[in-house]
């Protein structure tokens, strides 16, 4: 067990930081990674409680603040003046709230299906609820059981039109995660218990690309929203891709985040 980040690292060029989404990790972010390493340094990160980072000595370091402090200290201890940062899902709304609380270490940002929390402290309420039964689950019931709901989920139905090895390959990596950790992951920074960042979004003054796939509605409406708060943002939509675009769409996912990442004003 340790209070650090592991990370997988490849290619050459500007620093980009990848955050994955919960029960993935550092892994399941590396064929996006690989396919931009020609012109970026990738430092893919497993976050708490994913991954080789796994289990955390302190278990303070799961909380939403705590976390963009280590990825803070990460990116101090490799020697980063500013970093490209993109993250998904999760990782995008600790993307999000790094960028926010660290504005002068993040040159461009990139959010792959992503949202600013829950407005309101009763929505945030009835979802800390849910979580926990999620937590109660995967102790309860074990890795396999909650693996095996989780990818059920509508959110990630349109997976199914992928090669059912891509499918099997996904749940076998999430089924190396420790299930303490994925429980105090959940609890520490899953949407019920991050603060809400949609009244900072104004704040925000790296360029940043929303990206959504054309069959998550509910995300598409999320980075619209997001989009009319941050000063300099623009929204790309992923052809045949639901959730997880760089999953079921890598190529034109790829194109779109090269191109952002090698613009300037």
């Amino acid at each position: 067990m340790k209070n650090q980040l592991s990370f997988q690292k490849v290619g050459e060029g500007n620093p980009l930081i990848l955050l994955h989404g919960f029960t993935g990790d550092a892994s399941t972010m590396m064929p996006l990674g690989l396919s931009l390493s020609e012109k970026n340094t990738i430092y893919s990160i497993d976050l708490p409680g994913h991954g080789e980072t796994g289990v955390l000595e302190d278990t303070s370091l799961y909380g939403f603040e705590e976390t963009i402090d280590l990825l803070r200290a990460f990116v101090i201890d490799a020697g980063l003046n500013q970093i490209d940062l993109l993250g998904y899902s999760m990782g995008g709304r600790i993307a999000l709230g790094f960028t926010i609380r660290y504005p002068e270490l993040v040159r461009k940002l990139v959010l792959i299906s992503s949202s600013a929390g829950l407005t309101t402290k009763s929505e945030r309420e009835v979802r800390r609820r849910a979580d926990s039964d999620l937590a109660h689950q995967i102790l309860e019931e074990g890795i396999e059981v909650f693996v095996d709901n989780w990818m059920q989920q509508p959110l990630f139905a349109s997976q199914q039109r992928l090669d059912p090895s891509i499918i099997e390959k996904q749940r076998q990596q999430r089924l190396k995660n420790s299930p303490e950790g994925l429980v105090a992951s959940l609890q520490g920074v899953g949407t019920g218990s991050q603060p809400s960042l949609w009244n900072h979004l104004e704040s925000i003054t790296a360029e940043t690309l929303l990206v959504v796939g054309a069959d998550d509605s509910k995300f598409r409406r999320l980075a619209m929203k997001m989009a009319s708060g941050i000063q300099k943002s623009v929204i790309s939509v992923i052809d045949d891709a639901g959730h997880a675009t760089h999953l079921e769409n890598l190529s034109e996912t790829t194109e779109v985040v090269r191109s952002f990442l090698g613009s300037s004003e």
